[in-house]
């Protein structure tokens, strides 16, 4: 779940101001699948150096374990063809109510008790919440079919990507009416596993887990947080998240905190700049956040090593 954005505390901005600078991250374009030629302009920009993809799970496995990757071929041409790197997602949650992007068989089938659970996103300031559908990865039976997409895509694409990322583990599900054994425990643990999984099936590319906040958490106060970046930091897995929005109060009592942590510890750090951050403003000067004022954070806070930057953040668009 995302939360609206609150001004920082006087000591966070003097903590800040005292960091010292880091390298620029680099700049990669984030898009969905079969975007990439409309983007031709700004992919073959010098200060892009590639693409991220959003390929969801039904588009891969169109049946049980038939899977159809020619969309990642396609996009792995086109961005090899203009000498860029591709970074790949692999959506299992979706922020659309008609969006149950889940191959059939998970739906269908009794054994994943209907594959997927409705849920709800706040996605920007100011924004109602969308109502939206997640795999069930606590199911063992869902977990497992997950699992064997990632091992396909490595067989095919492991060092032929240059990363590939497992979605944000925030979701808000109606836990009262939950009748598919969710736990907020056998939910981390699933979403470990998958990043073990993960890591242990792409050993050239790099493999990174978007975090931002847990169901049932606030403040490490179960210590998801923490074990997480742990675990990353000790299997040699990368971090990022979906959004930057620099002070935003629900990031600093979740996520934010752990990755300052940990710069210099983890293997890659990337962070996204998607079309809800841009809906954030500075509170001091009442305009969205420049591409300065999110870069530095990103990089002196965050340690950000890669930015996925929707097409339609402003400095892109510029001429």
């Amino acid at each position: 779940m995302r939360y609206r954005f609150a001004a920082p505390a006087a000591a966070l901005c003097l903590s800040l101001l005292a960091l010292p600078a880091m390298a620029a991250p680099v700049n990669f374009l984030f898009a969905s699948s079969g975007d990439l030629p409309q983007l031709a302009d700004l992919l073959s920009r010098p200060d892009v150096d590639g693409a991220q993809v959003v390929y969801t799970w039904k588009n891969l496995e169109k049946g049980k374990g038939q899977y159809d990757f020619s969309a990642i071929e396609e996009d792995l041409a086109y961005t090899r063809k203009l000498n860029k790197k591709l970074f790949i997602q692999i959506q299992d949650r979706f922020f659309d109510p008609k969006a149950r992007n889940v191959p059939d068989y998970l739906m269908a089938e009794p054994a994943y008790k209907g594959g997927i659970v409705p849920q709800v996103d706040n996605p920007g300031q100011g924004k109602l919440p969308a109502m939206g559908w997640v795999a069930q990865q606590w199911n063992p039976a869902v977990q497992r079919r997950y699992q064997a997409l990632l091992k396909a895509l490595a067989a095919k694409f492991d060092g032929r990507v240059y990363g590939v990322n497992l979605p944000e583990t925030a979701i808000d599900i109606d836990q009262k009416r939950d009748a598919t054994g969710f736990s907020c425990e056998r939910y981390f643990q699933a979403e470990v596993q998958n990043m073990q999984v993960a890591k242990s099936a792409f050993q050239k590319s790099q493999v990174v887990q978007y975090v931002n906040f847990w169901p049932c958490e606030w403040e490490n106060d179960h210590r998801y947080m923490s074990r997480l970046f742990a675990f990353a930091a000790n299997n040699h897995i990368g971090l990022g998240g979906p959004d930057v929005v620099p002070y935003r109060k629900s990031q600093m009592k979740n996520a934010y905190p752990f990755f300052n942590r940990y710069k210099g510890k983890l293997p890659m750090v990337a962070m996204a700049i998607q079309e809800p951050t841009l809906t954030y403003t500075n509170p001091k000067t009442k305009k969205p956040f420049s591409k300065d004022e999110i870069v530095s954070f990103a990089t002196d806070y965050l340690g950000a090593n890669i930015l996925f930057w929707t097409p339609e953040t402003p400095w892109l668009k510029r001429k």
